[in-house]
């Protein structure tokens, strides 16, 4: 399971916000909705908001083994 929650803790520590990311970055609230529900986002807004946040793809994304995962 792909888990966003160190990109909230990121965030809160940043100078950003929902605010912020949505009016001056232009991130959609239906994206920022989806990374609160652990649901898919594109690389593309995982690069964004690592340029945005000035961080590294691990202060925003974590996979975490579920049983829930898809079978290989």
């Amino acid at each position: 399971m792909i888990s966003y929650d160190p990109f909230w803790n990121t965030l809160e520590q940043s100078a950003e916000s929902w605010y912020t990311l949505t009016k001056r970055h232009r991130i959609s609230s239906s994206t920022l909705h989806r990374l609160k529900q652990n649901e898919v986002v594109t690389t593309k807004t995982l690069n964004d908001l690592c340029r945005i946040l000035n961080c590294r793809i691990q202060d925003v994304v974590e996979y975490i083994p579920s049983d829930q995962d898809q079978r290989l």
